[in-house]
């Protein structure tokens, strides 16, 4: 049927029943039905779907109240984004509509009902405007889940998310280690745990692999920056220890000396990551009673257990990697570690216990780390030569803080290879032709 409308007049509106010459019909299978009243020269030129069906090669042609009816099936939650595409198809026709989507959610869902309909304008603007704002989070999982299957017109939308080049992720990380073992001043503290956080999070394999597989150079580089880092604390603890036994340390000195036991203790790891320990566990083992001895000069009690926290919770990850075989260290750097760790947090563990509890700190080590740094010491003492695990066995058992570390395992072990250890090395020495005297 011929267009009711005259072209000289006002542009059409939808739901203008007097010039309309189509009706679209929007049915769901919850039984609702509506009728928008159309116009054939905007649904043709606008949308493939109403074209295909409105041209005379479509098979069959439906009148209803007098015009054309197309009819259009969709889900109940969808009916409103369909009427929405619908008088977009106007508003397309009298200017843009970059502005109107009124959020995430509606425009990609009247994105959704654009596809579905072949609406070639609103597509490119839903498809530009949702490119360009921020998400919330759940608003991404719905466009993860939605805008792939809308083919090579909608990827752009996704353009954030595209994994990128190996040379960029390098980039970023080598700028972020940098920055992160810098020791920034105190103002710039949250950026700074900002970028440590992240940069383990780029080496973490969780259900995902690590975003960053290190490799030489990295490794170098990372070497490069924790080297950095261990300097500034090295000069930290020579200007601790110099000053005279009855200064007062000012708070600032405190609080840089904490932020670099925070930093080692993150450096920890990142290098137990990329399995280059074995720098920092070497200069921490040569340092540790300059370490010692720089807690002493603490401005209060509170000032000094706070300190000795954070000087544990770095010795601790230190004496894993040596316990565990991480880093290999000789016999008498392993007993030095020992014997110059194993009385600091036995005292450290009684000043905690009775430390006042309407004085609360504000650094913890939680229940795991002590478990984690016992067993760490018995690790270690029972790889020691008998006779040294006999001298720390000794001492351990003669001290009034006995209960923790609890040294009982090494205690068996040393028990039962020092009962058996003649009949075991004569048997070995037997089979082996051995012939020394035991």
């Amino acid at each position: 049927m011929e267009p009711l409308i005259n072209e000289t007049k006002a542009p059409s509106r939808i739901g203008d029943r007097y010039t309309s010459d189509v009706v679209v019909r929007l049915r769901t299978q919850e039984g609702r039905d509506d009728w928008l009243y159309c116009h054939s020269h905007v649904l043709v030129e606008k949308s493939k779907y109403f074209a295909d069906r409105l041209s005379e090669n479509w098979p069959t042609c439906q009148i209803l109240d007098s015009r054309n009816c197309v009819e259009v099936y969709c889900q109940e939650s969808d009916f409103d984004y369909h009427v929405n595409v619908l008088r977009l198809l106007y508003a397309v026709t009298d200017g843009s509509v970059d502005d109107m989507w009124h959020g995430v959610r509606n425009a990609l869902s009247c994105l959704q009902v654009a596809v579905e309909l072949g609406c070639q304008q609103i597509i490119t603007a839903c498809v530009k405007y949702l490119e360009a704002v921020p998400w919330e989070e759940a608003e991404e999982e719905e466009i993860l889940r939605t805008v792939p299957g809308m083919g090579s017109q909608a990827e752009p939308i996704l353009a954030r998310l595209q994994p990128v080049n190996s040379t960029a992720i390098e980039g970023i990380f080598l700028s972020a280690i940098r920055f992160a073992t810098s020791s920034p001043p105190p103002h710039l503290n949250d950026l700074k745990s900002s970028a440590q956080e992240q940069l383990e999070y780029m080496l973490t394999e969780d259900d995902d692999a690590p975003l960053l597989m290190a490799n030489d150079e990295i490794k170098f580089e990372v070497r490069e920056c924790v080297r950095g880092l261990l300097a500034r604390f090295n000069n930290q603890l020579e200007t601790f220890i110099s000053k005279p036994a009855e200064s007062v340390i000012p708070a600032g000195e405190i609080l840089s000396f904490q932020s670099y036991l925070s930093d080692m203790s993150w450096a920890c790891q990142i290098l137990g990551k990329l399995e280059i320990m074995t720098e920092l566990v070497s200069t921490w083992t040569e340092a540790s009673e300059k370490i010692v001895m720089a807690i002493e000069v603490a401005r209060s009690e509170a000032d000094t257990l706070e300190m000795r926290l954070n000087v544990i919770e770095v010795a601790s990850k230190v004496l894993e990697a040596i316990g565990y075989g991480t880093v290999i260290l000789p016999a008498a750097k392993r007993l030095h570690m020992v014997l110059v760790w194993l009385p600091f947090v036995r005292i450290t563990k009684h000043l905690l216990n009775s430390f006042p509890y309407d004085n609360p700190l504000t650094f913890k080590l939680d229940g795991e780390r002590w478990q984690s740094l016992e067993s760490a010491f018995v690790s270690i003492i029972v790889a020691l030569p008998s006779g040294d695990q006999a001298g720390i066995l000794t001492e351990w058992l003669g001290n009034e803080h006995v209960r923790y570390p609890d040294l009982t395992e090494a205690f068996e072990v040393w028990c039962y290879r020092s009962k058996v250890a003649k009949r075991r090395l004569a048997l070995s020495g037997a089979i082996h032709g051995v012939t020394d005297a035991l």
